[in-house]
């Protein structure tokens, strides 16, 4: 496994590197690879924390599981490659912004904008199996991502954890509640989003608060690269 991490992270998180947990978790993605498709490719496991150095962290936005079609995933949670058909949960979170913020709806999958911004896009588990959902769960993933959203929640101030379904608000348990900004709807998924997802407003409700703490405001537009 490619640990590359940048450099802001690296204090965070390299000590998980060194247990035991990680040790076993990084001999079954080897060898995962090595025997099987998995998503994202093996230098974008690490994307999220790549593209969103710790101390530009605004918003944590909680995914559970890499999208296991053929080259969705790119390492960045609820993301796909460009000129990829949209999956049903990213189309549905392109209808809320749009009914939230007004903004139009993207032909741009690839969410490295908000990312580059200080949106952390990262998924409970790193890794899958193509064609198999779930199938990189209980590896020892789940620890290290525990880890790092320890290290957001104790180390830095508030920051707006969005927490999409069941799953995310059962891991964002750890979170300070006295420091850090909670968002807490149902999953974009077309089985729950209607359920308490649409007309959550996490969008404008983000940039609200990041306004009244003397932050600059997310730009969540996403607009299509020319042609």
């Amino acid at each position: 496994m490619n640990k590359n991490i940048s450099d802001s992270w690296k204090e965070h998180l390299c000590p998980e590197f060194d247990k035991s947990y990680f040790k076993q978790l990084e001999e079954f993605v080897d060898t995962e690879y090595q025997e099987n498709e998995v998503y994202p490719p093996e230098e974008l496991i690490f994307r999220a924390f790549n593209t969103c150095p710790f101390e530009d962290i605004k918003v944590v936005i909680l995914g559970q599981d890499p999208y296991h079609g053929t080259n969705q995933a790119n390492g960045l949670a609820f993301s796909v490659n460009d000129k990829m058909r949209f999956p049903p949960s990213l189309r549905n979170i392109y209808k809320e912004l749009n009914k939230d913020l007004n903004i139009p709806i993207s032909s741009k999958g690839n969410l490295e904008d908000w990312a580059k911004q200080g949106v952390l896009l990262i998924n409970a588990t790193l890794t899958v199996r193509a064609n198999e959902a779930g199938s990189h769960q209980n590896k020892g993933w789940e620890e290290f991502t525990d880890a790092a959203i320890k290290a957001i929640s104790e180390k830095r101030e508030k920051i707006v954890f969005i927490l999409w379904g069941a799953y995310a608000h059962k891991k964002g348990l750890q979170i300070d509640r006295k420091k850090h900004f909670i968002l807490k709807s149902a999953h974009p998924s077309p089985l729950s989003a209607h359920r308490g997802f649409f007309e959550s407003k996490p969008f404008s409700q983000t940039n609200t608060y990041l306004k009244k703490q003397g932050f600059e405001p997310i730009n969540w537009e996403l607009k299509s690269d020319e042609g």
